[in-house]
């Protein structure tokens, strides 16, 4: 069989080489790829002859997929995998794993950091420092003792609140199934929206959850909440949330996830809005989280030629 990694998923030279000599001892070859595909053409020139596909958030669309006779798994190297189109990959009977996990620590971490960077304003606090002003009479706020609203109460949520905790938060999350944490309170989404300081988005991406923080749930939220979304970044209403920002229906927001994968247009409606914390989708790209993905995908790989495949998803 034929393993193609599509594109760099953070393997060293290393690592392939062993991995390449692990897979030729099986009777299998293995294709690593140290860029991107600039479109689709390129992307199925890679893979038309591949059983075994490997891709990080680059998207694979059905139209691709058909045209793979030989296709059998597309073991994503994310945790999403709503850029893969899973209605034909089932119909076709290709199966889809993802690397569940591997970035619950990394993206808990920059929740964290974002809530006090937009508390304390540090990129705005920066910029005075280095156009030689002082803080101009700036007072900042202290994450201890808000309350922290976790929507989507999985392994990344629960290590937020873990955090949050830690800080001295009252936590309280949202989630469609019963979960139970000590220091947490379950509630209803619009409990959450409302009596929380912090919103912090850990949804993936659906039917149920495309624009669910729209216009009427951002005016849910107080005047000096802020929201993060690490998440996904179809699960908030872009232009609603630029217009609450800017109308200071919300007292600011921090966003490492959008409609598409960055970089974003010039004109992308967050890019005029104030109080807001932009990142280029970093919530994984930690040293620790890669090294952790790397190993979850090439035993991804390894399950599935054994036949007890591993993290498939539906």
């Amino acid at each position: 069989m034929i393993v193609t990694i599509v594109e760099p998923i953070g393997l060293t030279a290393q690592e392939v080489s062993v991995f390449e000599s692990q897979l030729a001892k099986q009777g299998h070859a293995l294709e690593a790829h140290a860029t991107r595909p600039s479109d689709d053409i390129e992307l199925l020139n890679r893979i038309k002859n591949s059983h075994v596909v490997v891709v990080s958030n680059l998207a694979v669309g059905g139209e691709v997929i058909r045209k793979c006779a030989n296709l059998k798994l597309i073991n994503v190297a994310f945790t999403g995998t709503d850029h893969i189109d899973k209605a034909v990959c089932k119909e076709l009977g290709i199966t889809v794993c993802n690397a569940a996990g591997y970035s619950t620590n990394a993206v808990a971490e920059l929740t964290i950091s974002s809530a006090i960077a937009l508390y304390r304003k540090m990129g705005e606090m920066e910029q005075n420092l280095l156009m030689g002003s002082d803080r101009k009479g700036f007072l900042g706020r202290e994450l201890s003792r808000k309350t922290f609203g976790i929507v989507g109460f999985g392994a990344i949520g629960q290590r937020v609140a873990e955090l949050a905790l830690a800080f001295g938060c009252r936590v309280l999350f949202y989630n469609r199934s019963k979960k139970v944490m000590a220091g947490g309170k379950q509630v209803s989404l619009e409990v959450l929206l409302s009596e929380s300081d912090v919103v912090s988005l850990h949804l993936p991406l659906s039917n149920d959850t495309v624009g669910l923080i729209d216009h009427e749930r951002l005016r849910l939220m107080k005047p000096s909440a802020i929201l993060i979304n690490t998440a996904r970044g179809g699960v908030v209403d872009i232009p609603a949330l630029a217009k609450a920002l800017t109308d200071g229906i919300i007292s600011g927001a921090a966003i490492d996830v959008y409609e598409k994968e960055p970089p974003l247009a010039k004109n992308h409606p967050l890019f005029g809005a104030p109080n807001t914390l932009l990142l280029p989708h970093v919530g994984f790209a930690t040293e620790e989280a890669i090294h952790i993905r790397a190993a979850i995908i090439m035993e991804n790989v390894r399950s599935w030629l054994r036949g007890t495949p591993q993290n498939i998803v539906d």
